[in-house]
């Protein structure tokens, strides 16, 4: 949900060349669950044909900003800004729950961005 969150906020800003998304887990479900497709097709995203996939230290320690979501024991290097943002795994929640951290994820994907935004365009 936060990678479909982010690919569109840095589409709607206008940040294609200065916002490069890294997506996967470090121990990545085999499919998208139901309930997130379901979710996020509300919120007018298709993840119908994504599929989870693993991601490596080395990818990770090459960002500048890397998300998790609370569910992480990432041992990377200090200067990498790091935030866990100590999100319920959806899978098995009733849609109720899964639409609420549908919500908080997208509201926080909006903060960030907020947040990054204006130093990525004083650094274009």
């Amino acid at each position: 949900m936060a990678t479909a969150f982010a690919e569109r906020e840095r589409d709607r800003r206008g940040l294609d060349g200065a916002v490069a998304i890294t997506t996967g887990g470090t121990h990545p479900a085999d499919r998208v669950h139901e309930g997130v497709v379901d979710a996020m097709d509300e919120a007018g995203v298709d993840l119908s044909d994504r599929a989870p996939r693993a991601v490596t230290t080395a990818e990770l320690e090459s960002c500048d900003v890397v998300v998790t979501m609370g569910c992480s024991t990432l041992d990377l290097d200090a200067t990498i800004d790091v935030r866990d943002w100590a999100l319920d795994d959806p899978e098995g929640e009733d849609h109720v729950r899964v639409r609420e951290i549908r919500n908080d994820i997208e509201a926080r994907v909006d903060a960030l961005f907020e947040e990054i935004e204006p130093r990525l365009r004083r650094s274009a």
